[in-house]
């Protein structure tokens, strides 16, 4: 079974940037800066027929360079507990059309709709324990980061694994 999710890359300069701000969170797991990107759907575990099924749906798709603008910070919650610690992604006209695209294409394999509300975002950190100084959305230093545009032509399909002591995304194919 593979792990699969459709994303966004984002540039190198924009990771380092990104990089910079992971720190401070005790019990915090942080992303590698290689493996931050714009989830533009959450697929989940698939056979490798079905993945098949998905690279041939994806490959097909075309889609406008993107002008991404990062913008606030926060944290998921999870029956209260803090889950994952994110930058804010704006939800752009570019952006929602790729996003819809590709979740009107896994539908059309015959996979669910996603059962949540897409809500754009570059995960920072994940928690497994309830770290008490994660601070609230808006808070200092969360929300020094900055809005940032930057133009953007790839999306990927990437697949999510587990690398040695923590997880890793593998592209397997790109949209144009």
């Amino acid at each position: 079974m593979l792990r699969l999710f459709a994303g966004v890359a984002i540039p190198d300069d924009l990771r380092s940037r990104l990089a910079v701000l992971q720190g401070g969170i005790d019990g915090a797991r942080w992303v590698a800066s290689e493996n931050m990107h714009i989830t533009l759907r959450f697929i989940g575990e698939v056979d490798e027929i079905t993945a098949e099924e998905i690279d041939g749906a994806l490959s097909r798709l075309t889609a406008s360079p993107l002008n991404i603008a990062l913008s606030g910070a926060g944290r998921f919650n999870s029956w209260n507990k803090p889950r994952a610690v994110w930058v804010g992604v704006e939800k752009t006209p570019d952006l929602m059309a790729l996003q819809e695209k590709v979740d009107r294409a896994i539908i059309n394999i015959g996979l669910p709709p996603e059962g949540r509300k897409y809500m754009p975002h570059v995960t920072l950190a994940r928690l497994k324990t309830r770290a008490p100084n994660i601070p609230r959305t808006g808070s200092r230093p969360m929300a020094r980061f900055a809005r940032r545009h930057l133009s953007h032509g790839k999306s990927s399909c990437m697949r999510a694994g587990w690398v040695g002591q923590g997880p890793t995304t593998v592209p397997l194919l790109s949209i144009h």
